[in-house]
């Protein structure tokens, strides 16, 4: 884990959590019955540029089953009735990066799931300082989502942040892993526990709307070498197909992706659903690891 040069980076880091707060509560005036889920992902994406950031992952809007990666297509007609939704939201700020999550009950029959991921979080802020091991912090997260009968999801995540990198050393688990790396001072990292009604396990479903550029090895395609060149302004941060098909053709451009996931210059992240089908809810802060812990999303 890169420990970070606090006095140099700390405003950033400091901004891109003010930001990513800021975001997370105007995107809860926005979520409702009737409204299309593309027009909340380009308002919450918009929303970030107007308080002088970027997105550092496109706006994760996953529903029921669904934990993560799933962000609306540039054709997306998916319109919000009774959904449990979770909101990932991600602001990057001088390559600071604030990452925040939260579930959105419009169902009103899953209050409990959304409160056992919601106190999963607050209860591991209660033990998290210097010298706090990952273990401890998955035991906390376990215990307190299966006290609510439910189950956390051990195959996801919180997780370690960088300049410019989403997830980086350590792994912080949400079930109890034994773990005896402890946290040290300068660390960032995000709390990220999901509870979920079913086994406690995800996998990958089809069709990715995320990517991410992994390589820059040289490209034969003209057109695809065109895309490639767009993707660069995002700095290796995850994109989505629905901001290029701003600039080129859809059907030419998933032609072009394709071509570039089989050259190896881009990775994909298809959405990930819990195995038997179980409801998902979700809630995530960033944290700095100071003497005294600062949560930067809060």
């Amino acid at each position: 884990m890169n420990k970070h040069d606090i006095q140099k980076e700390y405003n950033d880091w400091v901004k891109a959590g003010e930001i990513a707060s800021k975001v997370r509560e105007f995107s809860k005036t926005i979520i409702k019955p009737g409204v299309k889920l593309i027009d909340i992902a380009d308002q919450i994406e918009l929303k970030i540029k107007e308080l002088g950031a970027v997105p550092a992952f496109p706006v994760n809007l996953s529903h029921d089953s669904f934990a993560a990666h799933c962000t609306p297509t540039s054709k997306d007609e998916t319109v919000l009735n009774n959904q449990l939704l979770k909101v990932d939201i991600g602001v990057c700020y001088n390559g600071a990066i604030g990452d925040t999550a939260y579930t959105v009950d419009l169902s009103g029959t899953h209050a409990k799931l959304v409160e056992a991921s919601k106190k999963a979080v607050d209860n591991a802020l209660k033990i998290i300082k210097v010298g706090t091991t990952l273990g401890e912090i998955g035991k906390v997260i376990e215990d307190t989502i299966t006290s609510y009968g439910f189950q956390p999801i051990r195959n996801l995540s919180g997780h370690g942040l960088d300049l410019f990198k989403i997830h980086t050393a350590p792994t912080v688990p949400n079930y109890d892993t034994k773990d005896s790396t402890m946290l040290e001072k300068g660390m960032i990292i995000a709390i990220e526990p999901f509870a979920t009604t079913g086994g406690g396990r995800i996998r990958d479903t089809t069709h990715a709307e995320i990517l991410m550029k992994i390589s820059d090895k040289p490209i034969r395609d003209v057109f695809a070498r065109k895309v490639f060149e767009e993707i660069k302004a995002f700095e290796g941060l995850p994109f989505s197909r629905r901001a290029l098909a701003k600039t080129f053709p859809l059907p030419r451009l998933n032609l072009a992706i394709r071509q570039l996931i089989l050259n190896g210059n881009l990775q994909e992240y298809p959405p990930l659903q819990e195995v038997n089908l179980g409801m998902v809810s979700q809630h995530e802060h960033t944290l700095l690891i100071e003497d005294e812990v600062i949560v930067l999303t809060r």
